[in-house]
């Protein structure tokens, strides 16, 4: 157990952004499993712009690794292609 005042100040922040973390990053894959499903074009074309700057936002705050991000955005962008 903590004793130090910072040290239990840094559990109580770190515990909230794990959670925060976690919304996020369950919501993009939420999205990211929207778009895939998506059978219409034009609706995966709307889709994409909003999905990739999701992305990008979490690899930004490092929420997911840059290079998953990448390759996260080559798949639906290669995905919404092939529509």
């Amino acid at each position: 157990m903590a004793n130090h005042q910072s040290s239990k100040k840094r559990i109580r922040q770190d515990e909230k952004k794990r959670l925060e973390n976690k919304y996020y990053a369950k919501t993009m894959r939420n999205a990211l499993r929207k778009l895939r499903a998506a059978t219409e074009k034009e609706a995966a074309v709307a889709e994409l712009p909003k999905v990739t700057s999701m992305i990008d936002r979490l690899a930004k705050k490092n929420i997911i690794h840059k290079n998953k991000a990448a390759n996260l955005k080559a798949s639906i962008a290669s995905h919404v292609n092939k529509l």
